[in-house]
């Protein structure tokens, strides 16, 4: 049996989308998915807008400049 390591700090790896999910892949191997309609401007945005992002810091954030949205990973598991 593998164990996997959990990384102190959730890292995302990279982000991608349903037609109605936010989905982030962290570096530690977990998945964190959220609905689109959580987020206003995400939900709003055009999938060129959305495949446009960029991964903040080593991974702590990811950022739409087109869409000027930001999220955290550690937020988003703490839903907030």
């Amino acid at each position: 049996m593998s164990i996997l390591k959990v990384e102190k700090t959730p890292l995302a790896q990279t982000v991608r989308f349903t037609e109605d999910d936010l989905i982030i892949d962290l570096v530690d191997g977990r998945k964190i998915s959220a609905p689109l309609l959580w987020f206003p401007k995400l939900a709003n945005a055009t999938q060129e807008q959305l495949e446009k992002y960029e991964i903040l810091g080593d991974g702590e954030g990811i950022h739409w400049l087109d869409i000027d949205e930001d999220l955290s990973v550690e937020g988003l598991l703490n839903g907030k």
